[in-house]
């Protein structure tokens, strides 16, 4: 899911960055004053249902531009005979409202926007850009994993945030909800338990059946995508199972020689985690992605964030090399 090179010359011009820079500090005001004034009310707060809007070209400064000065836009090219599009689309637009005002999503229906499209030096749909207070950047192309979506859009919401000050806007959850309305859907509720599958992988990593590790974490996981000891336990059978037949002084041999080998870095990497050089795995991966392109690229990205799913998102370490990883990536 890693950029594409693409042409960005040309998108946002002198005129529409100041247009957002001027939106921006309006925004800023808006926000100090709803503070200043304790908030109450929602302050200017929207229904979820308006941080899914459509875009054309004639409302593409107003929508996009300006409304990128207050909370990062992340930018949906579709058309309806694109059938990836079709499963990409449902997915963005469900993380939109449960990202609760991070981000604002933008649909763009291509074939009504030519013109847009070619600005953007679009190759093939669906492409996802993002607009931060006035200025493109490209995402990816094509589908994608969910769990690769959410670590981009997090990636995008702290350059966000750490660069820009843009805290998202203020969601209110009862905002259209009413007669005739939709309410929002009820939390699913995650299914199990499962304690013996989970007994089995644990068994079975104890075992170095990592195969069978492997398998069992992903049976729970079809059923409960969001169970943290399975995520966890399976990054971390499959680490394991990656290394288990390398030479590690082969590997670090090819490593040290040829930093543009990539899949030399992967498994350098590999090995640093597992010998608890957790700083240098990352640091390592960090480096990679950041002299790398196209496919090699999204090979060191992807690693990276398997590796941060080993050592858990609450790890500082992991912290930093998200951050470092968003400095080399935006």
């Amino acid at each position: 899911m890693q950029p594409r090179n693409m042409s960005m010359s040309g998108v946002v011009d002198l005129a529409a960055v100041k247009a957002a820079g001027e939106a921006r500090q309006k925004a800023e005001q808006a926000r100090a004053a709803a503070t200043k004034d304790g908030g109450a009310g929602g302050g200017g707060a929207v229904a979820p249902s308006s941080l899914v809007i459509d875009v054309d070209e004639a409302g593409f400064e107003r929508d996009v531009l300006q409304r990128s000065a207050e909370v990062p836009v992340v930018i949906d090219f579709w058309a309806e005979w694109c059938e990836p599009c079709k499963q990409l689309g449902p997915l963005l637009e469900r993380l939109a409202v449960q990202y609760n005002g991070r981000f604002l999503l933008a649909k763009v229906d291509v074939d009504a926007n030519q013109m847009l499209m070619q600005q953007f030096g679009i190759q093939g749909i669906p492409a996802v850009f993002a607009v931060v207070a006035g200025q493109a950047l490209p995402l990816f192309q094509g589908a994608a994993p969910e769990a690769q979506i959410r670590e981009t859009l997090d990636q995008l919401i702290q350059v966000a945030e750490e660069r820009f000050g843009l805290t998202g806007i203020a969601v209110d959850p009862e905002a259209g909800v009413g007669a005739g309305a939709g309410a929002a859907e009820p939390a699913e509720v995650p299914a199990g338990p499962y304690d013996a599958l989970l007994e089995a992988a644990a068994r079975a990593l104890d075992a170095n059946d990592f195969g069978g590790a492997v398998q069992a974490y992903k049976n729970v996981l079809v059923d409960d995508p969001g169970n943290i000891e399975a995520k966890l336990g399976l990054a971390q059978a499959e680490l394991l199972a990656r290394v288990q037949d390398l030479d590690p002084q082969q590997v670090r041999k090819a490593a040290a020689e040829n930093l543009s080998d990539v899949a030399a870095q992967l498994a350098a990497a590999d090995l640093d985690l597992v010998g608890g050089h957790v700083e240098d795995a990352f640091g390592r991966l960090v480096e990679t992605v950041r002299r790398t392109a196209g496919d090699d690229r999204d090979a060191a990205r992807v690693r990276l964030l398997e590796l941060f799913e080993v050592i858990g998102g609450d790890d500082p370490r992991v912290a930093s090399a998200r951050a470092a990883l968003a400095r080399v990536l935006f």
